[in-house]
């Protein structure tokens, strides 16, 4: 390979570019899924309309709210009150922080229990909301990236103006992409003071999940309506939108793995060319075909393998990178970070493998094909 130094590096460097496509793409797609599943929890319910996909296509009406807190199996808080929360989401737009693009950004409106149901939610800076008034806590994610939602500045949505007095920490979860407020302030200014969208609960015991379904689906007046685990919801949020991320990420990757694969194929038809009398030497040494096709095939397969560890370690810089993009289930922005794990490792490193595999196969085939006499008379 060092005889063909420029040809060799054009190889490696190819399917470099093409690894990295392929493992940023893999990443992404296991970004949104860890950000989406680490919104829920396996301790909460969440009880949401039938056949509604996102908690914005939900409709719940509040006689039917206290219904589900009056049911068996529920978590009380300190004040013996049920450990439920109805919640309205609505979207918005704003401003982004460059140029003059609008976003769509999720505004939750939560019950004073909706805290205790998600402790992994902190104050970052500022101060929590007053329940009765006008006021927001905005996500991390959302006071980076848009204008006027800064500590002190007021937002106008619903008619109103809102004033952001915290920002909220979800450690990384998709919360970090919400506005909260009280849900009674923000129902009534989207006239939606009957109705919520979803409620969530918490089980006294994470176990009694199927005896409070069971509770549920006896309630003829809840029959319109569905009980899931939150963190099962969230994990199906994330599977339309992880999907079209892989096939549309996999399908540029593979345009590209083209040409890196034929890039391959002629460094190796290179090295046939210039070992002919190598080739033909080992032969008359009485050096098996099969021997010779081993000896070019791994050196393509080594070559793919290099340009694929490349690849993996330029992309896992990707991690120390937030981004953004519209969830196509909530019609909302999700950030999230790329996610590199030991099975993208893998699955990065075999694609790799078998550009080299297809790019070398040839070349070798031909080479244990070459005839003794004519490959020595070439000398």
């Amino acid at each position: 390979m060092l005889t063909r130094p420029l040809t060799t590096l054009l190889t490696i460097t190819g399917i470099t570019l093409v690894v990295f496509v392929f493992t940023a793409v893999l990443m992404m797609a296991d970004g949104v899924r860890k950000t989406l599943v680490s919104t829920g929890s396996d301790e909460n319910v969440m009880v949401l309309r039938k056949s509604a996909n996102a908690e914005i296509t939900s409709i719940i009406d509040r006689e039917q709210v206290n219904i589900v807190r009056a049911l068996p199996h529920i978590a009380q808080t300190p004040q013996g009150k049920p450990l439920a929360s109805g919640e309205a989401v609505v979207i918005i737009n704003l401003t982004y922080q460059k140029g003059n693009g609008f976003g769509n950004v999720a505004v939750r409106g939560i019950m004073s229990e909706g805290l205790l149901l998600r402790p992994q939610v902190k104050i970052a800076e500022g101060r929590m909301f007053q329940w009765g008034s006008r006021e927001v806590i905005v996500g991390k994610s959302i006071a980076k990236r848009f204008r006027g939602v800064a500590v002190g500045e007021k937002i106008k949505f619903g008619g109103d103006l809102w004033t952001a007095v915290g920002v909220l920490d979800s450690d990384g979860s998709g919360f970090d992409s919400e506005i909260w407020g009280d849900v009674d302030q923000l129902s009534q200014a989207f006239g939606r003071s009957s109705a919520v969208s979803i409620v969530l609960v918490r089980l006294d015991n994470p176990n009694a999940f199927q005896d409070f379904v069971s509770a549920f689906t006896r309630d003829v007046r809840l029959q319109y309506f569905d009980a899931k685990r939150e963190k099962q919801f969230y994990d199906e949020q994330s599977e339309d939108l992880a999907f079209f991320i892989r096939v549309l990420g996999i399908f540029v990757t593979l345009i590209f793995s083209a040409g890196a694969t034929i890039g391959a194929m002629i460094t190796m038809y290179a090295a046939v060319s210039n070992r002919t009398v190598d080739i033909g030497t080992l032969r008359a040494l009485g050096f098996r075909r099969r021997s010779v096709l081993w000896t070019f095939f791994v050196e393509s397969v080594f070559l793919a393998l290099v340009g694929g560890v490349l690849g993996i370690f330029i992309a896992s810089a990707l991690q120390f990178f937030s981004v953004s993009m519209i969830n196509f289930t909530s019609f909302s922005e999700l950030a999230f970070r790329f996610s590199l794990s030991p099975d993208i490792i893998i699955r990065s490193l075999i694609f790799a493998v078998l550009m080299g595999i297809v790019g070398g196969f040839v070349p070798a085939f031909r080479a244990a094909r070459y005839n003794i006499v004519n490959a020595l008379r070439s000398a």
